[in-house]
């Protein structure tokens, strides 16, 4: 019986659906069908019950489903152990990454990873959407803020505050606000999620909270456009730093009223399973680690952050 016959009864299982099980795994619904009824014919028995409307596990099928999620399991840490103790970096990196820190940052930071590194493969997904790790191909994902399911594992890469940021040039046409309560007066750029526009700021002074409902004549479900407007001069924008970093540093844009914060987040690296985490992903994270203490201390360095952002 074929590991690979194994693993399209698992997602079958998963999607109940031999269709969607085939689309997941990047194969001809026939050769989903044809696996499955070589592993039914091995043992013998209907792991399905099938009718014109739906696919449900038999009692064979209940019964067999985790013992066989099990083994597979068995078998994938013990080819991950083998590799850990020879050392080996190999494997495909099936990656996750918001638009405007991958474009901009990531990627070509990866492209040295790969490198230094050149048995890794790359498949990479870049979108501000959701991850959802069993519907689409992704087995690791950078994300802003920390994950908030508890069956996932997680690797925290660093702090990251947030900047209200706009060019000089927009600075000098429409003046520079002094306090979140000027902010209304100005054009807004905004995030936009899920058809929810993220036009509601908030920015803190010591203990004190200020949320501002702003208006403004562009919104975007892409991060790296709002970033793009922003520096074009079309407004104001709340950005991570890490985003903002090189037209920060190049001066192309600026940290308007620093003495009031926008909301701080956290970036990490998150992953489905443990066996998710393969000596690859374990060098990634160093990486990306390293190479985010690197960035947060460049901004530092030119007065734009404070240090305590390191800790």
């Amino acid at each position: 019986m074929l590991i690979e016959d194994l693993q399209v009864i698992l997602k079958v299982a998963e999607f109940r659906s031999i269709t969607a099980a085939a689309s997941h795994l990047d194969m001809r619904t026939a050769t989903a069908s044809a696996a499955l009824k070589r592993v039914e014919k091995v043992l013998g028995a209907e792991l399905f019950i099938r009718t014109t409307r739906q696919l449900r596990l038999s009692s064979a099928g209940e019964r067999y489903i985790p013992q066989c999620q099990q083994a597979l399991d068995m078998l994938s840490q013990a080819k991950q152990n083998i590799r850990e103790d020879l050392d080996t970096v190999d494997g495909e990196l099936r990656l996750a990454l918001s638009s405007d820190l991958g474009r901009n940052l990531v990627a070509p930071w990866i492209d040295d990873f790969m490198e230094t590194h050149p048995r890794v493969s790359l498949r990479l997904n870049i979108s501000d959407s959701n991850i959802d790790f069993y519907r689409d191909a992704v087995d690791i994902a950078l994300r802003y803020g920390s994950p908030n399911d508890a069956s996932l594992y997680g690797f925290k890469i660093c702090n990251v505050p947030g900047l209200l940021c706009a060019t000089p040039e927009y600075l000098a046409k429409n003046s520079t606000p002094k306090h979140p309560h000027e902010l209304t007066a100005y054009n807004g750029l905004f995030y936009q999620l899920h058809d929810i526009i993220h036009d509601n700021w908030s920015f803190s002074q010591g203990d004190a909270l200020y949320k501002i409902k702003m208006s403004g004549d562009r919104a975007s479900n892409d991060g790296d456009l709002v970033r793009r407007w922003c520096v074009a001069g079309k407004g104001l924008a709340i950005k991570s730093c890490l985003d903002m970093s090189d037209d920060l540093l190049s001066g192309k844009v600026v940290n308007v009223m620093p003495d009031f914060t926008p909301r701080p987040t956290e970036l990490w690296l998150i992953c489905p399973s443990r066996q998710s985490i393969t000596p690859a992903v374990r060098l990634l994270r160093d990486m990306l680690q390293k190479r985010c203490r690197e960035t947060l201390q460049h901004l530092i360095d030119k007065g734009l952050l404070d240090d305590s952002v390191l800790n």
